[in-house]
């Protein structure tokens, strides 16, 4: 068994991508030591009783990146272990914000076996202070018994003394922002949303423990504001540093790989 890194902040974790169990990397950062944390997990979307993710018929669904689903990491759990995982995960973002931080958590609602899954199993207890509504300007629907879902939900889970920047209140709470249409991870944020969220803070750092191709840090270096990315594929952690990299780059970035399983 090879173990995991000791990682020290802040040099190991400011502006860089950490490959590993993103429970574990997060642990290993300080109390208070993050301004906000921007991130969508995967939804466990391979876990349905509404065979979601396949399409007998073909068509565009069927070339869909995430079809195949995520690169080391298979999305389909037992609904309890999922839910444990995720509080889990929280628990630790929770204790890394400051007095004045916020978690903008990103997720989708769905029935299962004719049950609401709002993720309020996930967030109870959670200080959730608002839930967005982000509208996608499009999506893609095979089943005749439903229709096309255009629509996740962000919740704002907020530390007593958060506050929004000089004006950012005056954004509704239903936010519209096209999916991103030119990048090979299967479920990608855009980035003008990120900025949006962002740019709604006065954070200086910000995390994303489920990093994914890196949007998140994106929108940071564009908004002159500090990043760290935490994820479980060296795939994507690879292609993260590949998509923010450019001659012009002033940020000492590299990717820091972890052994860890996911549990």
């Amino acid at each position: 068994m090879i173990e995991t890194k000791k990682l020290d902040y802040p040099d190991d974790f400011i502006n860089q991508f950490l490959c590993g169990n993103t429970v574990d990397i997060m642990k290993q950062l300080p109390d208070e030591s993050v301004d906000l944390i921007v991130t969508s997990p995967p939804y466990n979307l391979k876990n349905s009783t509404g065979n979601g993710m396949k399409n007998g018929r073909g068509g565009k669904w069927s070339n869909a990146a995430l079809i195949n689903g995520y690169s080391h990491y298979n999305d389909n759990m037992a609904h309890d272990d999922y839910v444990q995982w995720q509080r889990e995960c929280l628990t630790e973002m929770v204790r890394i914000i400051p007095e004045n931080g916020a978690i903008f958590y990103n997720h989708k609602w769905r029935v299962q076996a004719g049950l609401l899954q709002d993720r309020n199993d996930i967030v109870l207890g959670f200080p959730v202070r608002q839930i967005i509504i982000w509208k996608r300007k499009g999506g893609i629907n095979f089943n005749p018994g439903y229709f096309l879902p255009t629509y996740e939900v962000i919740y704002l889970i907020a530390k007593p003394k958060f506050k929004l920047a000089k004006k950012a209140n005056a954004h509704g709470d239903i936010w519209e922002f096209g999916q991103e249409s030119k990048n090979k991870h299967p479920a990608p944020f855009p980035v003008a949303l990120i900025e949006r969220i962002i740019s709604s803070t006065n954070a200086k750092i910000i995390l994303d423990p489920f990093m994914g191709s890196g949007t998140t840090a994106l929108a940071a270096k564009r908004l002159g504001k500090n990043f760290i990315g935490i994820d479980i594929s060296p795939e994507y952690c690879e292609m993260a540093l590949q998509r923010l990299d450019n001659p012009s780059s002033v940020m000492n970035k590299k990717v820091v790989h972890q052994q860890s399983s996911l549990f």
